[in-house]
């Protein structure tokens, strides 16, 4: 019996870069496991859709597939999207079972990816020094959502002796350029900004300029493909594969 195909979905976006960059991460996910079916999709702007690939798979056979949203936060998307998508898939394919698992989220340990993009952004701008950081996040009209990336900040400015403002793109204060104008009030002027974004778009675009229009002198590329979150996908699949055996 084939193992469960798995569906790496993100929300897709009309900016190339970020389907290019889902792609990449999907193509580090197959690499760690060539025994699966493993495919990209998008809930809306990007191509393919999560129909058409659903379509794809059970033409090759596959009666079982297991989702992983890849979203970092737990909320409109993941909650009504996601569940509206996959109850439209079952109802379109008789006997199709697909399980839905956890989303990426925030794990602490893509706290080693935010520190590489900062590391390297720093060194393109030959800046050694840093007195605060900010992590800007998307944002969402849920305050949970958004209580889990001050959480986060929280962990990440611990890590490395600084004070750290958690910063939104969009729906919840304060925009990355507000936090930034805060930390130069206080007469810190060596501030960088990270993306706490799974691929570039619209919101770090915008979350960047602010940053920089308000004095930052760093802000770091978006997580992209990275081994620590291929890792994390196969994580959340093994999880749903499970819950699809029969007790």
């Amino acid at each position: 019996m084939a193992a469960p195909a798995l569906i790496a979905l993100a929300h897709g976006s009309r900016d190339p870069r970020s389907a290019k960059t889902i792609t990449a991460l999907v193509a580090e996910v197959r690499a760690m496991r060539p025994d699966l079916r493993i495919e990209a999709a998008f809930l809306e702007l990007s191509k393919p859709s999560f129909q058409t690939v659903v379509d794809k798979l059970v033409r090759a056979g596959f009666d079982e597939i297991v989702v992983v949203p890849l979203l970092l936060s737990d909320a409109y998307h993941a909650k009504v999207d996601v569940p509206t998508a996959i109850a439209a898939a079952t109802e379109r394919h008789e006997g199709l079972q697909v399980r839905a698992t956890d989303i990426l989220g925030l794990e602490q340990e893509f706290l080693e990816v935010l520190d590489l993009r900062m590391r390297e952004t720093l060194k393109e701008a030959r800046v050694r020094e840093l007195d605060a950081l900010v992590l800007a996040a998307a944002g969402s009209s849920d305050p949970i959502a958004n209580q889990a990336v001050a959480r986060l900040a929280r962990v990440w400015g611990t890590r490395h002796r600084l004070p750290v403002t958690a910063a939104f793109a969009s729906s919840a204060p304060p925009a990355t350029g507000e936090a930034v104008r805060a930390f130069r009030a206080e007469g810190r002027r060596h501030i960088a900004v990270a993306s706490l974004f799974l691929a570039p778009g619209f919101l770090p675009d915008r979350a960047a300029e602010l940053a920089m229009e308000a004095g930052a002198i760093a802000v770091s590329a978006p997580l992209g493909a990275h081994p620590v979150l291929a890792r994390t996908i196969l994580a959340r699949y093994a999880v749903g594969a499970v819950e699809l055996v029969p007790v």
